[in-house]
């Protein structure tokens, strides 16, 4: 008998790949994600529990960070050596996850409870026109490449052990062209979802695709079919239990009817809006829309700063009770140590820019124990 069950895991195993060994037994995970209301909770307590600053709640809110490059590589042999680290004149994937991890309880320590993280990252170049790297997660036919799921696996770990949350982005606009057709699409929507699932990981929001109002080749990623895919991710579960979901939009947009009618929370973005009573203004029309029911409200890209101010986009979207997310950036003739997402990367607080938010994010959270009680 024993042999045989070892042809039929063998069998699964190599006709099932998706599934992979994680399938094959039951995987303990420290940290939960869940929502009640517009709070997020982790482990059943709801996240900075009576925490209050200025007069505002904190309890419940999840701030966070694009941290999207995390898992990048780049399959384009002409553009691969823009991304060469200073040091060693060289890319290197593995190093670059390896200081991403390295990085995480400092983060931690600070209060950042979340981080964006997605499969076909952001930009190398804060921003850019054309994108002619081949950074993506996905083959074209929508089968999913073991390098860089083996990477994102690292780093989802690290974040279960320390009690973080990961917002995993499926796809990214100037990247997404590479899959060949919608059924591919769906099929990489499929196959990411059953990876979450098969991983047992209970610490992921998903993103299916970062500011679905830009620039998509493919009409199911746009705003009036994106939230099929919402759809099918929830219809998704594994032992009962499946991924909590939704979508983002570019700087300023408000999320529309259909996608806040399926969404279990809801993702905007503050590029481009420099008055932070404007942040307010978003969130009071976001609560207003067809559909809506108390469910929280996260900024997961805002590219404004100001933190040594009195009204910045952070403050302002935490007094209307939002969730806000750090965007940063290389800018022109600035060095390695700054921004997150321009590659290659320095993921430590490395420059007076990532310094400012950590120290208003530790000030405003009161921070966080640098890892996760044992339970």
């Amino acid at each position: 008998m024993r042999f045989f069950r070892s042809l039929l895991f063998v069998f699964l195993v190599i006709n099932f790949p998706s599934s992979g060994v994680q399938a094959q037994k039951l995987i303990k995970r420290k940290t939960t994600v869940s929502i009640a209301g517009e709070q997020f909770y982790i482990n059943g307590q709801p996240t900075f529990k009576g925490r209050t600053w200025n007069g505002h709640t904190i309890e419940g809110l999840l701030p966070n960070s694009r941290m999207v490059q995390g898992i990048f590589e780049d399959y384009n042999p002409a553009t691969r050596a823009k991304w060469a680290y200073p040091d060693t004149k060289k890319w290197s994937a593995d190093r670059n996850t390896d200081e991403f991890i390295a990085a995480m309880p400092v983060w931690k320590q600070h209060g950042l409870l979340a981080f964006t993280i997605n499969l076909q990252g952001g930009s190398p170049e804060g921003y850019s026109k054309d994108q002619p790297w081949e950074n993506s997660a996905f083959n074209p036919n929508g089968s999913w490449r073991p390098d860089y799921m083996n990477r994102l696996k690292r780093i989802l770990d690290k974040a279960d052990e320390l009690g973080m949350v990961a917002i995993v982005g499926y796809f990214y606009f100037g990247q997404d062209e590479r899959l060949t057709d919608e059924a591919s699409v769906i099929r990489a929507v499929d196959n990411a979802t059953d990876w979450l699932l098969d991983g047992g990981y209970r610490n992921v929001l998903v993103e299916i695709n970062n500011e679905c109002n830009v620039r998509y080749d493919h009409d199911i990623l746009k705003p009036e079919r994106v939230h099929e895919l919402i759809r099918r991710v929830k219809a998704k579960t594994k032992n009962g239990r499946r991924l909590l979901v939704s979508t983002s939009y570019g700087g300023g947009t408000i999320p529309k009817e259909n996608v806040v009618r399926e969404s279990d929370f809801l993702l905007l973005h503050g590029n481009g809006v420099k008055e932070p009573e404007k942040i307010v203004g978003m969130v009071k029309q976001t609560r207003q829309v067809a559909g809506y029911r108390p469910m929280p409200i996260v900024f997961n890209e805002d590219d404004h700063f100001d933190f040594d101010k009195p009204a910045n986009n952070f403050l302002a979207a935490t007094s209307a009770y939002a969730s806000w997310g750090y965007f940063d950036y290389r800018m022109k003739d600035e060095g390695f140590d700054e921004g997150y997402q321009s590659v290659p990367v320095n993921w430590q607080i490395s420059s007076a820019r990532k310094k400012g938010f950590f120290d208003k994010l530790k000030e405003i959270t009161g921070g966080l124990p640098q890892l996760s009680e044992k339970r």
